[in-house]
């Protein structure tokens, strides 16, 4: 199999990469990636060690780039995980959000039709569903659950799927989508929760906690996450959504507080600010389409993962430190500082 995985230099692609690589040494693996904010290429100096990985730098929403590495490259399968990602970004600017992760998705929708690919995989968000009640803690989003989004970055997400499934209506593209919850693991970009508490904390800085830390997330080790699209795109139905969620539900409270004993650090590190404009207050999957169809089940407690993606920031704190350079900083402040 010949495979395009698209923003392969970001959190869950590279990790995909890797998982591909050592998991299916047969296959050659082409990344196509802009190296844009939270694209960073030395994620990937061990993939372009093997011989059947290559990388691309290009915009996914250029159509000449596009068409022409389709038309060399001949693709089986494509796996669509460039996008931007970031909720609070996409309050700041969304109209970026709406060019990669609409007008890019369709770029590569209509060279996958062109080019006659047997399967175009779209990597999305549970985000698409909005959010569910603290106090209904027996609802969880189904792949029938009706698309309600909260943020411009989720509104792109559900606008991309919503394209892919058409071009799979009216085109008959062979397609399948899968919708994760929040992902957690190495190379995670220091923005992001979980990267940023561990980051911070190790700098005896404070933590910033949005309202009182009860937003709820249903947490997903990213080798779990690049496991399931695996099963997906090699044996999953033509057509299909799958949701894939790792059972564990935690208050982002109860993240930051894990963290903290982890490291040895105090509580009092713990900084609480503003919430941000339309902050969902839960999600939570429920995976039994793809655990009854695909026979897949997270193989990674919370408690287990975190302490893993922990003391991989602890062994490469090149790769974090390397990205915390004066444009995050000043990204940090804008974000939390006169919260």
């Amino acid at each position: 199999m010949k495979m395009l995985v698209t923003g392969g230099a970001g959190f869950i692609g590279a990790n995909f990469v890797y998982y591909e690589l050592k998991h299916h040494p047969e296959d050659q693996i082409v990344v196509v990636d802009d190296l844009t904010y939270a694209g960073n290429l030395e994620t990937l100096v061990v993939a372009m060690k093997h011989a059947q990985f290559k990388f691309v730098k290009a915009d996914i929403a250029d159509r000449a780039a596009m068409d022409a590495l389709f038309a060399a490259e001949k693709f089986d399968t494509v796996v669509n995980f460039a996008a931007e990602s970031h909720v609070d970004r996409s309050i700041e600017n969304p109209e970026i959000f709406l060019r990669t992760n609409i007008m890019g998705t369709q770029v590569l929708l209509d060279a996958s039709r062109k080019y006659q690919v047997g399967r175009y995989h779209q990597v999305s968000t549970d985000e698409v569903y909005g959010d569910l009640p603290l106090d209904r803690p027996e609802l969880f989003f189904t792949e029938e659950t009706h698309i309600h989004t909260s943020s411009p970055y989720s509104a792109s997400k559900a606008s991309a799927d919503l394209l892919v499934q058409a071009y799979h209506r009216t085109f008959k593209l062979p397609i399948t989508i899968s919708r994760c919850s929040n992902n957690y693991g190495p190379f995670h970009f220091p923005e992001k929760l979980i990267p940023l508490m561990i980051s911070r904390a190790l700098a005896d800085q404070q933590l910033p906690v949005y309202g009182k830390g009860e937003n709820v997330r249903d947490w997903l080790y990213v080798e779990d996450h690049c496991s399931a699209i695996d099963l997906i795109i090699r044996n999953g139905r033509v057509g299909e959504v799958y949701n894939i969620g790792g059972h564990n539900e935690r208050t982002n409270l109860e993240v930051v507080k894990t963290i903290l004993r982890e490291l040895g650090k105090p509580e009092s590190l713990i900084h609480y600010v503003t919430d941000r404009p339309g902050h969902d207050m839960r999600y939570a999957i429920d995976p039994a389409k793809i655990s009854g169809e695909l026979g897949w089940t997270p193989a990674t407690r919370f408690d287990d993962g975190i302490k893993k993606t922990i003391q991989w920031y602890l062994d490469n704190r090149f790769w974090w430190e390397h990205i915390i350079n004066g444009e995050y900083q000043n990204y940090y402040a804008q974000m939390y500082n006169q919260r």
